[in-house]
């Protein structure tokens, strides 16, 4: 042979480059949202939810605040998004995780040579394109049906950008923490829905902070749903309703320090709590 071929040879038995764990991750991803798409039952249930409690409460509650031109559906809009941004992430994640801990499907996804960390980056890609179609069409829903404004300022925008990078980011970690606390895939709906909801009714989204006693205003306050919604509503009612917080103010960089917070605490909760196989099996 000679040193021409040899190095042809040597050339041909070269192996490719493996691929790394965010292109991994982003193919993950793919297979995450083909598998959403294909449930029609979830697919419809969670972008048709949120727009249902926005026509139902938006219809019955219609006026406008006294001394703003701020109407209460265009109140109930801005929250829904926060909620609709944490349903997708939070709840749905925290329970479609939990019922593939109980099929086995962790378990065998840690066997395979793919890196841990590409199935979690599938993961929260995945939401961040469901909870982004989510915004649009609740956004849709508000411009057509009750008034509300898009913002015409890139200010405005890019508050909207961080408040949602940062509550998908963090709600997305809570709920991949939050799905060791199911004991099986029965019980995952009811021991994630049940926080969801009750958080819900706290944070400003269906019931306004003014009628809520302080103590529930407080623990309000611990959560990440509040301080998104409250960002929201400074992205989409602008100046005008800012009368309508509790402080007078959005406290736009108490909202930043606080959904950081959650993501870098979801995070560490991830880290320490997180199980890729079911109770019992070590």
């Amino acid at each position: 042979m000679t040193r021409v071929d040899a190095a042809t040879a040597g050339a041909v038995r070269r192996d490719p480059p493996l691929p790394s764990a965010l292109e991994l991750g982003m193919s993950r991803a793919a297979v995450e949202l083909r598998m959403f798409f294909r449930e029609r039952d979830q697919v419809i249930f969670t972008f048709s939810f949120p727009i249902v409690l926005l026509v139902l409460f938006g219809s019955i509650f219609a006026d406008a605040y006294e001394g703003t031109p701020i109407t209460v559906s265009q109140v109930y809009t801005a929250g829904l998004i926060g909620a609709g941004v944490m349903s997708t992430s939070f709840q749905n994640l925290g329970i479609s995780i939990a019922v593939e801990r109980d099929q086995g499907t962790l378990k065998r996804l840690a066997g395979t040579p793919m890196p841990r960390s590409s199935y979690f980056i599938g993961k929260i890609v995945s939401v961040l394109v469901i909870a982004l179609l989510e915004v649009v069409i609740l956004l849709a829903v508000g411009v057509f049906l009750y008034d509300l404004e898009l913002p015409a300022e890139a200010a405005r925008w890019a508050v909207f950008a961080w408040v949602f990078l940062l509550g998908v980011s963090g709600a997305a970690l809570l709920g991949i923490a939050a799905s060791s606390l199911p004991r099986s895939a029965r019980s995952a709906t009811a021991v994630i829905t049940m926080p969801f909801v009750v958080l819900q009714f706290i944070s400003g989204v269906f019931i306004p902070f003014t009628e809520l006693p302080g103590w529930l205003i407080d623990i309000a306050s611990l959560f990440p749903l509040k301080w998104m919604c409250q960002g929201f509503r400074s992205v989409f009612l602008g100046d005008a309703g800012a009368v309508l917080e509790i402080t007078g103010s959005y406290e736009l960089t108490r909202v930043a320090l606080v959904l950081a917070a959650w993501a870098v605490g979801g995070l560490i909760l991830c880290l320490t709590t997180f199980r890729w196989k079911r109770r019992g099996e070590g």
